[in-house]
This record gives C-alpha cells, structure tokens and sequence, in this order.
C-alpha cells in the first residue's frame, strides 16, 4: 500500500522539482530488414518502423495525460546499422541514414540511434566504411545520432579505430562550422557499449535484445538537490552517510514512477518492457543540474579537492536507491556529467574551477565519461585519439561504462563561447594542455591488450 507521505511526495516531485520521464526509446531489430538490393532495404526499414512504433509518440501522450507525468522524449533505437548495411558501401549506409532519418520524422519521435559500429577488438570493411560516413550522416541529418564501441574489458582498446575517429571529429565539426560542430555532439564514442541504453546519442538495440523492446530514462536531478535541500532545513548538520541515504530514498521513488510509465506504454504497444535507466541527465534550465546536487552535497566550487568524492558518492545511492525499487533497472543509471546541458557544470568550467583533467578523474566514478565538451577548434587528430584511448582506459581497466563526446569548435579558441542550442546547452571552450604530447604514442596503432582481470571464464 502507498503511503500518503509517498503520494505527497511524488506530486511535489512532478509540480516543483522537475521530475520526468525523460526518454521512452523505442527498440527495434531491423535484422531481418538486410538484403541485396539497398532499395529493397530501405523500403523494408521503412515499413518495419512505421508498423512496430508508429503509434509510440500518441501512446506516449496520452499516458502522459492519464497520469500527469511529462513525457519529455520519444525515441528510436535500432540495430548497429553497420552490421546490417555490411557490403552496401559508403553509399549504402548513407541511404540507410536517410531513410532512418525520415522515418523518425515520420512518426514524430526526437532522435534515432544506431548507426553504430562495434570494433572493439577490430573492424569489418562495413564498420570502417560506416566510421568513413560519419561526417556526412551526422551534418546531413537532423534526427541520426551514432556511436562507435572502440574498445572492452574483455577485448581491449582499438587504438585503429581511436585514430580514425580523431579524424572524424574534426571532419565533423568542420561540416557543421555554421552551428559550432554540432555535429559532433550526436557522435558518442564508447568503452563497454550498453545495449539497453535509452539515452541519446548513444542508445541502440543490442544483439541480445528482443525485436522490440520498450526502455525508459527516467532523470530528476532537480529531485535529488531539493531532497537534500530540505534534509539540511531539518537537519542542520547531516553526516555523508544521511545525505546518501536521502539521494537512495528519492531516487527509489524516481525509479518507481519511470517503471510505471515504462510498463504501460510497454503494454499499449504491445511490446515487452525493457528497463528503467534511473540517470540523472541534466538540462541547461536552472533546477534541472547535476552540478547543483554536488553543491547541496556542499561542494561549492565543482572541480575542487572532493568533487570526484562527491560524484562517487552521488552515484552509488542513485543506483542503490534504483535496484532496490525495481528489477529491471538497466542502462547506465547513476549521474551525468555532460558540461553544456548542465548549467552548473558550465558555469564551474566558465570560472575555471572544473578543468579537463579533473572532467577525467570525475568520469572514472560517474556513468558516462567525457561529455558535451567543447574543445578549441585547432585541436589535432592525435590529441583527440589520445583523449579517447585515456577515457577507453578508464573505461576497461575498471569495468565500467565511459565514453566522450567530444565537440572541436571550429574558429574558436579556449574561454570562446560555444553554443549549441535546446538541450545540448552551451559552455566555454575548455583548454586542451599539451596539444601535441602524445602523437607517437597513439599513431603506433594496433590494440591495447585486455587488462588481467577480463579473463573471468
């Protein structure tokens, strides 16, 4: 039975404090769509997505309405197209982006991942050619996002694959100039992929998926900084062990609601229900920030001695507080770091507090990694290969999920302002030390072995 203060509670949480459903992503195996012939492919890619979620944007709208619960986004999330387009060639993929692109404007939803390529531990010509397509796809389309797997804890790091992609970051951010790189911002470079994950750019539908899967992203930052806000009002002097309790009782009662949802958008479309990623994802909005929850943990300047302490301590009782409250909590579930769409985070790089290097050791303890970063536009392929492999080294040595999105903002310099615009925010330029320090070391090539520990058979 609910308890009344539980009722209380839950509404002040969605009038007051921003509380959502941030992401419903919608799974779909589009395996059986592969063929010959790229027409046929993309005409079967249509109709599948049009047939399994087409109704998944008014289904979405209307238990929004039922419950009273903000729906905030509606998404696709497909199988790695790299797999499935492999023989089409560069102009293969490029049609199957568009027809991606289309369809997802078609049934109404934000954005459509997987165009993604898993080369962990070496790359197939179709997932090299799908790499090669990455500056056109991601500045011709509006709605593709893409992520590449460039290393594990059970295979290693693929330092072939890093360099590439140092390429392609800045052939990227060199088509999108007009709009700071944007490009780049829908490219997420991944150690230890997830396949479950709802949350853009990075979401798309593992092989061990089923063909269609309903997976929610519920996220209230603005939550769990106005919990703790209250526990100092009525508590004037709590101990780190009661804050981590308070961040595990709300993110329980987060966790509750994003698995309702889930549940019953899951039952309209007669889909399974996959998992409740309890993240907390930030906006760019006041209220809505991971930043300001390490500040009512009372980190005042996020960057400073204990801020990585503090993000560790943030992120465990978010996950404690989730798998208690469900069993089908997956994803990444725990907090964000992304420095332009957390105002926060932003302001604390603007003021020179949080520096890259900080970023990095913060990351080694959150669910993600590098994230919406702008970089100085003369930044080097090797720079940003080296920047990859250190975050994939975090990643695999720990086994543990991290990644980088990583924005080069051509013309502009460190303390330049970069914007992006809705929910990617916009933040200061941050520097980059010792632009050319590890050329020789990354152009070497070849793969990082698996640590020791990846051998658990």
């Amino acid at each position: 039975m609910l308890r009344s203060e539980d009722i209380i509670a839950t509404l002040r949480m969605l009038r007051q404090e921003n509380l959502d459903v941030r992401a419903v992503t919608f799974g779909v195996n589009l395996m059986e769509c592969a063929g010959p012939d790229i027409s046929q492919v993309c005409d079967k890619i249509r109709r599948k997505i049009s047939s399994k979620a087409g109704r998944l944007v008014p289904v979405c709208r209307e238990i929004s309405e039922k419950y009273g619960i903000p729906v905030v986004n509606k998404r696709l999330a497909v199988s790695a197209v790299s797999a499935l387009a492999e023989g089409h060639g560069e102009t293969g993929m490029t049609k199957i982006a568009a027809t991606l692109d289309e369809s997802a404007k078609d049934i109404g939803v934000d954005l459509v991942g997987g165009y993604t390529a898993l080369v962990q531990k070496g790359m197939t010509p179709g997932e090299r050619t799908l790499i090669g397509t990455l500056p056109e796809v991601l500045s011709r389309t509006e709605r593709v996002c893409a992520s590449v797997n460039v290393a594990s804890t059970a295979a290693g790091i693929n330092m072939d694959a890093i360099l590439l992609l140092g390429e392609v970051l800045l052939q990227t951010a060199k088509k999108t100039a007009d709009r700071d790189g944007f490009g780049c911002a829908k490219l997420v470079i991944f150690a230890n992929i997830p396949e479950d994950n709802p949350f853009m750019a990075g979401a798309y539908l593992g092989a061990g998926e089923p063909e269609c899967v309903v997976n929610i992203g519920v996220s209230g930052p603005g939550v769990v900084k106005n919990a703790l806000v209250r526990l100092r009002e009525s508590c004037p002097n709590p101990t780190l062990g009661d804050i981590a309790e308070q961040i595990k009782l709300t993110s329980f009662r987060v966790t509750r609601v994003g698995e309702l949802i889930g549940r019953e958008v899951a039952a309209q479309l007669g889909v399974p229900f996959g998992i409740v990623d309890l993240s907390l994802a930030p906006t760019p909005k006041m209220g809505d920030s991971v930043g300001e929850i390490l500040q009512a943990m009372g980190v005042t300047k996020i960057g400073s001695p204990g801020s990585t302490a503090a993000l560790a301590m943030l992120n465990d009782a978010v996950k404690k507080g989730g798998m208690f409250a469900s069993s089908s909590v997956g994803g990444l579930s725990g907090a964000f770091i992304p420095v332009s769409e957390d105002c926060a985070l932003a302001d604390a790089v603007a003021k020179g507090y949080l520096t890259l290097e900080k970023l990095e050791a913060m990351t080694s303890v959150c669910s993600v990694g590098l994230d919406m970063i702008a970089v100085p536009g003369n930044i080097n392929a090797d720079t940003l290969a080296g920047i990859i492999a250190d975050e994939a080294a975090i990643g695999v040595v720990n086994g543990k999920t991290t990644a980088v999105r990583m924005i080069p903002v051509p013309g502009k310099k460190a303390g330049d302002m970069a914007v992006f615009g809705g929910l990617f925010g916009e933040s200061v330029v941050l520097p980059v030390r010792n632009l050319r320090g590890s050329g020789d070391f990354v152009r070497q090539g070849g793969r990082i072995p698996a640590p020791l520990h990846s051998l658990k058979n």
